[in-house]
């Protein structure tokens, strides 16, 4: 039995951890019955002596794996390790935060300062640092309300954008008094944020009743969900899917007056086919949230004349081997000459250790 001396906090580094202090970690989670997400960059750890009794995870703005060693519990402990990733989170810029976890831990992390934005039944609650944080990125998108009978909206990465995008935005905007389209933000992607929402906003600047949008953190990223109390990889990605369509049914829509979300139909990505039935069921169905249902109109995608459909991926293989003749024929104007300027390989092709190719931006 160790000793109750008080704990003392380290900062740990994933990638250069102590000897041996990654497989406490993991042990201690497993006690808590929870595993380790491969994103978490940097751990908050508790020890007492020689023993680890508490960590806790960060990633960019969300903390994961909170966990207590059973012996600690009821010793405010957690309360403790919350302060400390929180002041570290804070230290790397990040001011607002976010913590998955299950609902029966709900009371727990309400005590040290989080508040729920939605939960999936037993499964899963979604929390913050902050009881206005929503409400102001609320206030936010309310300044490009427009009324109408149909208002219209599009979730898109768009890495790159493409003719299939643009086929996508110009069918709902020409059916819709006004149309959002989001840009998820997170920089997970083959293209930088910056450059796919200055793609999007090039592709659709004809449009005259398209507001392009800026994703923000409550637009939630598959890559980027944790796993790490969810046992079943199924049921990952399920509740990510129902956490971010909560989130949009919930907040986005009533703040936007959106009656209508648009999606193109998924023919390549299994999980990105399960989403859009997820979609609607969760947006469509009255009795899923307090909030009205929405309409989800699903269009088939945009092919090539060979009949094949349109596809980012296509566009990110293309690239990589630089058949630029071909991704003129699936790409809008303004997203081939970015391409063209950053990404046209000269020295810039480079050999990795598997003998595939890598691009790296370069101006040609």
């Amino acid at each position: 039995m160790f000793s109750r001396n008080t704990p003392d906090f380290h900062v740990i580094s994933v990638s250069k951890p102590p000897k041996g202090m990654l497989e406490d970690i993991r042990a201690l989670l497993q006690q808590s019955q929870l595993g380790m997400d491969d994103d978490i960059e940097q751990f908050v750890v508790a020890c007492s002596g020689h023993h680890v009794v508490g960590c806790a995870g960060l990633v960019s703005n969300t903390i994961k794996c909170v966990a207590v060693a059973s012996g600690w519990r009821g010793e405010n402990l957690s309360a403790r390790l919350l302060s400390e990733v929180e002041n570290l989170a804070v230290q790397r810029g990040n001011f607002h935060l976010f913590l998955y976890t299950r609902p029966a831990n709900l009371a727990r992390f309400r005590g040290c300062g989080f508040y729920p934005l939605v939960q999936w039944d037993d499964v899963a609650v979604l929390m913050e640092n902050t009881p206005v944080g929503i409400s102001h990125y609320c206030r936010s998108l309310q300044r490009h309300l427009h009324h109408g009978q149909r208002i219209g909206a599009v979730v898109m990465n768009a890495n790159p954008f493409t003719l299939g995008h643009r086929y996508l935005a110009e069918q709902a905007a020409a059916t819709c008094d006004w149309l959002h389209v989001f840009v998820v933000s997170e920089d997970v992607s083959y293209f930088p944020f910056q450059e796919r929402l200055e793609m999007v906003r090039q592709g659709v600047a004809d449009l005259p009743n398209v507001t392009v949008h800026a994703g923000s953190e409550y637009l939630i990223s598959r890559a980027t969900f944790p796993g790490y109390f969810l046992k079943d990889a199924g049921l990952v990605n399920q509740a990510w899917s129902v956490m971010d369509l909560l989130i949009f049914r919930q907040y986005i829509a009533p703040a936007l007056g959106i009656t209508h979300r648009f999606i193109g139909s998924e023919p390549f990505c299994p999980v990105t086919h399960q989403y859009n039935c997820d979609m609607h069921d969760w947006l469509e169905t009255p009795g899923r949230s307090a909030s009205p249902p929405l309409s989800v109109i699903e269009l088939p995608r945009k092919r090539h004349a060979s009949g094949r459909a349109i596809s980012a991926s296509e566009v990110r293989a293309l690239l990589k081997t630089q058949q630029l003749a071909r991704i003129r024929d699936i790409v809008p104007p303004g997203t081939y000459a970015h391409l063209k300027q950053h990404y046209c390989v000269t020295a810039a092709v480079e050999t990795t250790h598997d003998d595939s190719l890598t691009i790296s931006p370069s101006l040609c």
